[in-house]
């Protein structure tokens, strides 16, 4: 376990604590936990900074982080965004359509993955720089949002973050495509 994925750990080791935290002030309405939830949503969010930085700054980049920090990302994200999109609540709530979009992307990447590992053995993820934008404005997006800021300023998160998170989804089907292509096992069975 390197420093970089016991930060990962940590992290996922969080999501709970938020989450509790979110349904608590559902239910109550009290300020305090609403500012512990953004306070906790806040630390993981900059730690998955951390976590990547030493990971660079000391080659500690591994294939099980490689896995851990995006599940630690999508842990936070999704569980933040279906809360945030309920009804009844003392937050403002997150459009549909945005958990939507977001949702069904993380299915379609991890149904992918899932096809490319069965039929070439090993899947080659290459992380997007639109991925990581998109998943800046999606954290952007639930700050915004326990901070009870102008909904006009949501909306238009909600846009960047909708259009960044279709480019990257549709950037990981290409690359899940293209290695689809390359692998023998795609091709016709020799003899038929």
């Amino acid at each position: 376990m390197t420093t970089a994925n016991k930060i990962t750990v940590g992290r996922i080791l969080m999501i709970p604590g938020f989450i509790y935290l979110l349904l608590r002030h559902r239910e109550e309405g009290a300020d305090w936990l609403r500012w512990s939830a953004l306070m906790c949503f806040a630390l993981v969010a900059v730690l998955d900074g951390v976590d990547g930085y030493v990971a660079r700054r000391y080659q500690q980049r591994s294939e099980l982080g490689a896995v851990l920090d995006p599940l630690a990302d999508k842990l936070l994200l999704v569980s933040a965004l279906i809360l945030l999109s309920l009804d009844k609540s003392y937050l403002g709530t997150l459009p549909r359509w945005f958990n939507f979009v977001v949702i069904s992307r993380d299915a379609l990447v991890v149904l992918g993955l899932g096809v490319v590992q069965l039929t070439v053995g090993k899947v080659a993820v290459r992380p997007r720089m639109t991925g990581k934008i998109a998943t800046v404005l999606q954290m952007a997006l639930v700050i915004w949002t326990l901070l009870r800021w102008p909904e006009e300023g949501q909306w238009w998160i909600a846009v960047a973050a909708a259009g960044f998170t279709l480019v990257s989804g549709t950037q990981y089907l290409s690359d899940g495509t293209t290695q689809l292509s390359a692998s023998p096992a795609s091709g016709p069975k020799p003899g038929q």
